[in-house]
């Protein structure tokens, strides 16, 4: 399976980059804003929507980095950051009518960029590994 590399800069892009990301399952800690580099950075554990589940009918997750430049600051809703060690479920990536960027998870948590300009790279880093468990989610 080959890493994945994408880079958004524009509305339509990010929308294929949610897409690549939907399920990521990320720890509160490894969220980090980097100010003086008007960096933000999450390392996910994705899911590999794009991967074929093969022969043994085994799915895939691996390691990616997801990074935003220009940002001038960070916003939460509901992110326990007193929590460093909870995991959150990236549901979506998506730049809103004012320009920034909201990364929305489960139970109604979210991150919200106000952003120069858009600027989003994903790669992924490491070895993907097999996962018996696909994501699931409730209909209606």
């Amino acid at each position: 399976m080959e890493k994945l590399k994408l880079s958004a800069l524009d509305a339509d892009d990010l929308g294929v980059i949610s897409a690549a990301v939907q399920d990521s399952l990320v720890a509160v800690r490894d969220c980090a804003f980097f100010a003086g580099e008007k960096r933000f950075v999450l390392l996910l554990n994705r899911f590999c929507w794009e991967a074929d589940p093969g022969i043994d009918s085994a799915y895939w997750r691996t390691h990616s980095a997801l990074v935003f430049n220009d940002v001038k600051a960070v916003h939460h809703h509901r992110i326990p950051l007193q929590e460093p060690d909870r995991i959150l479920e990236l549901l979506a990536v998506g730049q809103e009518k004012d320009g920034s960027v909201t990364l929305r998870f489960a139970a109604d948590r979210g991150i919200r960029l106000e952003i120069g300009r858009l600027a989003c790279h994903l790669g992924d880093v490491g070895e993907p590994w097999p996962t018996p468990w696909k994501p699931a989610h409730p209909l209606g």
